[in-house]
């Protein structure tokens, strides 16, 4: 079996080539330019040199057909596209070329090659909005910004052309998911990264946005699971995957500081100016038809979750070379005793010492 996965420099990209392989898969990743691209995430999982990779721009046509066309995969992963709810609202046009755009081309270059290939999309549960109560694959879509819009619509045209064309096209209607592959911009990353600084003296503050959010949280590697699982089906079909249990953010943040035996209160700042234009207070997940049909369910709830992220960021932490602090000269020694934080001091210069 050959897979193309567009978007395999991302954090789902990355644990579903590495699954795939195992699964004795040819796996074939995508990028814009995939000779400056660095797949930073298939080099720390250790399957860069196993995975092809190719140049394929997603919001052009002609591109995404010759890709199709002379790799002929029998099964394609749709995870490209803008990726952060917030930058959505700053980039709104680009969210929606690249998500939205980007799969009608998918979906009509599989229409064109005339190959029985099947098509995995990936969709989100921010497409739900608000969901005090828990969200099924019936409930509405509710979208409150642009990536949800731009997820939504291209949920709709999925659903479309496996009903117009009888192709076997699917969405995961995805709830948050997190991994230590997460990129810094996102809240979870920078949490989890912000603790581990404090708790080795950095003496920051961490400015966060609306911590009383609430959301689903589950571990990436479970999630993309369920992307294959979803393939592997007799018939196309969209299911919700998340792990049915929601938490507030300030419960991600207390834990976290937890894990690193601090108080969060005492280093947490509030920042209105993080907050986003529209937001969503609550998200809920019943993921009960991705367990009955697929046979699928997560297998690390938020606090495990949480405890692996954390220990990937301390031991990344303690694999970091220190820096040898270099000697005085016996002047520099004599003004930097006079000072009351004078070993702080001596460090910092001894650092620089070093460095140059």
């Amino acid at each position: 079996m050959r897979a193309l996965i567009s978007g395999v420099s991302g954090q789902d990209g990355g644990y579903l080539a590495r699954l795939l392989l195992e699964q004795g898969y040819e796996v074939i990743g995508t990028s814009r330019d995939a000779m400056m691209a660095s797949f930073g995430t298939l080099e720390r999982l250790g399957i860069r040199d196993r995975v092809t990779t190719v140049s394929m721009a997603i919001n052009d046509f002609r591109s995404v057909l010759n890709t199709l066309e002379h790799h002929e995969p029998d099964e394609i992963y749709n995870l490209a596209g803008q990726s952060s709810v917030g930058l959505s609202f700053d980039q709104p046009v680009e969210t929606m070329e690249s998500i939205a755009g980007g799969t009608l081309n998918l979906l009509e270059a599989i229409r064109c090659v005339d190959r029985p290939i099947r098509l995995y999309n990936a969709g989100s549960g921010e497409c739900y909005g608000d969901t005090q109560e828990e969200a099924d694959e019936e409930t509405p879509f509710r979208p409150r910004s642009p990536y949800a819009v731009a997820k939504a619509s291209a949920h709709w045209l999925v659903r479309n052309y496996r009903e117009a064309y009888n192709l076997y096209a699917c969405s995961g209607i995805l709830f948050n998911h997190e991994s230590p592959q997460r990129p810094a911009r996102f809240v979870t990353k920078k949490i989890v990264t912000s603790a581990c600084q404090i708790a080795a003296g950095s003496g920051q503050k961490l400015q966060l946005g609306n911590i009383h959010i609430q959301r689903d949280w589950g571990w990436a590697p479970d999630y993309v699971e369920a992307m294959w699982r979803m393939l592997r089906m007799e018939k196309p079909d969209d299911f919700i995957i998340a792990t049915g249990r929601t938490v507030s953010l300030e419960y991600f943040i207390s834990k976290v500081f937890e894990n690193f035996s601090l108080d969060w209160k005492e280093h947490v700042i509030t920042d209105r100016n993080l907050f986003r234009p529209s937001d969503i207070p609550c998200s809920r997940a019943d993921p009960s038809k991705a367990r009955r049909v697929l046979g699928w369910s997560h297998q690390a709830d938020i606090d495990e979750v949480i405890r692996r992220m954390c220990h990937a960021v301390r031991l990344n932490a303690t694999k970091t070379p220190a820096v040898a602090v270099a000697p005085l000269s016996p002047m520099a020694d004599q003004i930097f005793a006079a000072s009351p934080a004078k070993h702080k001091r001596r460090e910092l210069v001894g650092q620089f010492l070093a460095a140059e």
